[in-house]
């Protein structure tokens, strides 16, 4: 598998986490509607039932919209080149751990088929700009090794 395969590969895994929250979100969103309209007509203004389903409506349609704009983001950077460096949108593997750096979304698994017939699934971490570890891995490159929090860890492949 080439470099860029890998890195695509990454990045599909990413934006399919990214579109599961997206999905839930929007189901949970459209049940407090649906929940809101069932209800009723207005009992009175201060209606708290139906003040609590639009507010749990308009939390989901936020993070509905959150989400659709990650994965605009990620496909974005799904048309770039692999990377020789620890950019935005490179994906890094150390000798402990794997991280893209993109967007926050935490841990994701990517799944990759290795020699065999059996497909392996391995741990990433999406990470943003703002982390302490996105900071300590910028600019570097393969071989390059960096300490956060007491870890070292040595960077073994940029894509």
């Amino acid at each position: 598998m080439t470099r860029e395969e890998k890195r695509i590969q990454v990045v599909d895994a990413c934006i399919a986490q990214q579109q599961h929250i997206a999905d839930i979100a929007k189901q949970e969103m459209d049940s407090a509607q649906q929940q809101s309209n069932d209800y009723g007509a207005n009992v009175d203004r201060y209606d708290s039932y139906r003040t609590k389903m639009m507010r749990s409506r308009d939390m989901y349609a936020k993070q509905y919209s959150n989400a659709l704009e990650a994965i605009r983001r990620l496909q974005e950077l799904r048309r770039l080149k692999p990377f020789d460096s620890a950019v935005h949108g490179a994906v890094v593997i150390t000798d402990k751990q794997c991280f893209f750096l993109s967007i926050g979304a935490g841990k994701f698994m990517v799944p990759f088929h290795p020699q065999s017939p059996r497909q392996v699934q391995v741990p990433f971490f999406a990470v943003s700009a703002q982390t302490p570890i996105y900071l300590a891995i910028k600019g570097k490159h393969a071989g390059d090794t960096f300490t956060l929090n007491g870890l070292t860890q040595t960077i073994t492949e940029i894509y």
